[in-house]
């Protein structure tokens, strides 16, 4: 349920209310607006009566809320959620007004010298974040895991000599610690979506974090684990669409972009499409960042690396830097004609940079 109060009630009309429903049992979840406040009740697995909320002072309406998920439903919270990332004295927005955020960089860290060219010719092509695996997921225990607290070094490195914004992923629990302490951006994969003691570790970091869609999962169970996250504290959730798990042979998995449509209208939450895990074939990555571009998803991660056909991890998808610069051209030619110039970024510019 959500109680909204009238603009003239003052602070203690909202305390009252907050008392109310603590004495109930629920928590309550106060949403500050442009010119009133809404207060979100959560714990109940049951509908609420509205009688005892309605009588107190300062209350315009009780509305039931009839997501499953709350915090991230705009039921609760009617405003988008503009994620800011600062690093090196830039911040970048990421939601709803703040223009087409470009994620690019290697599946894997493999070297300071191949992330360090990778990260330069993002830069250069107009790229916002970098991206790269220290702590890799593979389906074979022979595959490149990655390197670790190395990788996430070399990541800070890359950081300080461009002024991107660094985004890598926690396997677990154990090494989210690390990956906090030296990212802006922390990825939680498509693999552990429903790991549920990874999302309420996320849940007390400070630092805004990636949630990509599990292959095999449905758009509100992702909304769900979304919810693990908020419940816990951090409001800073960024959904990736990654495509998920059909019978189709001609890509790797299938780019869901009716599921972007349906939550750039049910969520607050910024929505990014990363098109090379959808596809898994570099030919696609291209056309299907224009259509993620179309459709107002508010980003893309794409994989780039220097030399595909040389890459530990994920080659076959993975652009090389001419054809990252390309994909910035063909973006920027998309936005022009899909967006309104005068307020929404071009590509290539931090939006909200200071």
């Amino acid at each position: 349920m959500l109680i909204v109060m009238r603009k003239t009630a003052d602070s203690g009309d909202i305390e009252r209310v907050i008392e109310v429903i603590r004495r109930l049992g629920y928590q309550a979840r106060p949403i500050p607006g442009l010119d009133r406040t809404a207060i979100g009740i959560v714990g109940n697995d049951h509908a609420i009566d509205p009688s005892p909320f309605l009588s107190l002072p300062g209350v315009k309406e009780a509305i039931p809320v009839t997501k499953p998920y709350k915090l991230v439903s705009k039921e609760f919270h009617p405003l988008p959620t503009i994620v800011n990332i600062t690093s090196c004295g830039r911040t970048i927005g990421i939601g709803n007004g703040s223009g087409l955020v470009v994620i690019g960089g290697p599946c894997a860290v493999e070297s300071e010298g191949q992330l360090l060219e990778t990260a330069h010719a993002v830069k250069e092509a107009g790229g916002h974040i970098l991206r790269g695996g220290a702590y890799k997921p593979r389906t074979s225990p022979y595959s490149f895991q990655g390197l670790g607290e190395k990788g996430l070094k070399i990541l800070a490195r890359a950081r300080e000599d461009t002024g991107l914004a660094i985004v890598s992923e926690a396997l677990d629990h154990v090494v989210y610690d690390l990956v906090e302490e030296y990212c802006d951006i922390v990825q939680i994969g498509a693999r552990n979506m429903q790991n549920f003691s990874l999302l309420r570790r996320a849940g007390r970091s400070d630092k805004p974090v990636l949630l990509k869609r599990g292959m095999s999962a449905t758009v509100e169970e992702w909304l769900m684990a979304a919810e693990y996250i908020v419940s816990e504290g951090n409001p800073r959730v960024i959904l990736c669409e990654r495509g998920i798990r059909t019978f189709c042979k001609h890509s790797r998995n299938t780019l869901d972009l009716s599921a972007v449509l349906f939550l750039l209208k049910e969520t607050h939450l910024p929505v990014i499409v990363d098109p090379s895990h959808a596809c898994g074939v570099r030919d696609q990555v291209i056309p299907l960042s224009k259509a993620a571009c179309v459709i107002g998803a508010h980003g893309i991660m794409v994989e780039v690396h220097p030399e595909p056909e040389k890459a530990l991890s994920d080659g076959p998808q993975s652009l090389n830097l001419q054809e990252f610069a390309l994909l910035m051209k063909e973006l920027e030619k998309v936005q022009a004609l899909c967006g309104d110039e005068s307020s929404v970024p071009r590509i290539g510019i931090c939006a909200g940079s200071v």
